[in-house]
């Protein structure tokens, strides 16, 4: 067990987690929690113990050098304590890590332990999802929670999915279970342009987590680096001709339908931000200490986007086809309408085309994938090689 001195008291204590892998499209969830390590300087307090969680044939540890001295660093989970400042203080626990090779219920029975230790009032767990969303349009972004009270007052889904599922759906029911409110967030990637980074997600993610939390997140250079991705994404996409005609599509399939983001709703929480920084609210105030640790992303400048086929179209930069229908493992995502953007995960790998080559065009049939008549999709992967697969 993780022993917790010389943690001070925390104020209203709120629990952020993301893990890389399986949940975590675009690397989009886990970049999210380093943003608010970095920008709120999270004291690192905790790291999980490596050996009882990870395999490391498959989160391998890296080597480095230190004034000389070769040192080791582990795959694992690291927890770091952030205070935002402004009229009413509150704390915020952040959780970031990859998600675990092994021992899920003794993982999240390890963390529920220390939130509970800690006085945590609610836990929020970040995913990402691919998804057939057009990159140019606003990142959906669903709240989804396993208690029905909590729902309603909090505006979010209850989740109805059944299926395979990795860590974020494994610790958000170990919460409801141990009687500490949870909520999911998880923002739909475009598949066709899955990998990392994705500073548009990330900055949706931050966006949904500010209002549920109601605190002031200093969002730094991430929406210029959002901007500057949509742009490179652009410029790739107009390259080709079906890539183009294909984002146009689901263009006019996200603008005919009922959109969260033209509810009057969302556009009194986008007011409601605008006021917050606006006035200086809560999270204009330091945080208290040092770097967020070592491991995992953190949210960098766009890069160049790289457009990988999965949907039956050619890869504008490499020419990977989708694999076939029956080649996809499941994966497990929030429910969510096709039309609103939740697809098919795919599986982040590349592959040949029917001849060999990498530029042969799948027109796989995928009326009949799930997702479509509003039935629950599942959330691929990041485009990482290296990340466990949680059925396995």
């Amino acid at each position: 067990m993780v022993e917790l001195e010389g943690v001070p008291e925390l104020i209203d204590p709120v629990m952020v987690a993301a893990f890389e892998g399986w949940n975590d499209a675009g690397d989009a969830a886990s970049t999210a929690v380093a943003h608010l390590e970095r920008e709120w300087k999270g004291e690192v307090f905790a790291a999980l113990d490596a050996e009882d969680y990870y395999d490391f044939q498959v989160n391998r540890p890296t080597v480095f050098l230190d004034g000389g001295a070769r040192k080791i660093t582990w795959p694992t989970t690291r927890l770091s304590v952030v205070r935002v400042g402004g009229d009413k203080p509150r704390d915020l626990v952040l959780v970031r890590g990859i998600e675990p090779s092994m021992r899920w219920r003794s993982f999240c029975n390890e963390i529920l332990g220390i939130a509970h230790e800690l006085g945590v009032e609610m836990v929020v767990i970040l995913g990402a999802l691919l998804g057939d969303t057009p990159h140019t349009r606003p990142v959906p972004v669903s709240g989804i929670t396993s208690d029905p009270d909590l729902a309603r007052t909090m505006n979010l889904e209850e989740t109805r999915y059944e299926g395979p599922t990795g860590i974020v759906g494994i610790l958000q029911e170990a919460c409801t279970h141990a009687g500490v409110p949870a909520v999911s967030l998880w923002a739909a990637v475009p598949h066709y342009v899955s990998q990392p980074p994705n500073p548009k997600a990330t900055l949706a993610l931050l966006n949904r987590l500010e209002d549920l939390i109601g605190l002031h997140i200093p969002l730094g250079e991430l929406p210029e680096d959002a901007r500057a991705w949509q742009l490179g994404v652009d410029q790739l996409a107009a390259e080709d001709s079906e890539v183009a005609e294909y984002v146009q599509t689901l263009e006019e399939a996200r603008d005919t339908a009922e959109l969260p983001e033209a509810s009057g709703e969302a556009i009194a929480r986008e007011f409601e931000r605008y006021l917050r920084r606006r006035d200086g609210g809560p999270g204009t105030g330091p945080g208290i200490v040092a770097d967020g640790g070592e491991g995992g992303p953190t949210a960098g400048g766009p890069g160049a986007p790289y457009l990988r086929d999965t949907s039956g179209l050619r890869d504008v930069t490499g020419g990977a086809n989708r694999p076939s229908k029956a080649q996809r493992p499941e994966r497990d995502q929030p429910e969510q309408d096709r039309s609103d953007g939740a697809g098919d995960g795919g599986d982040g790998a590349e592959d040949e085309g029917p001849d060999g080559s990498t530029d042969g065009i799948d027109r796989t049939d995928r009326s009949g994938e799930p997702g479509e008549s509003g039935e629950s999709t599942e959330p691929g992967e990041s485009g990482r090689s290296d990340g466990p697969d949680a059925d396995e």
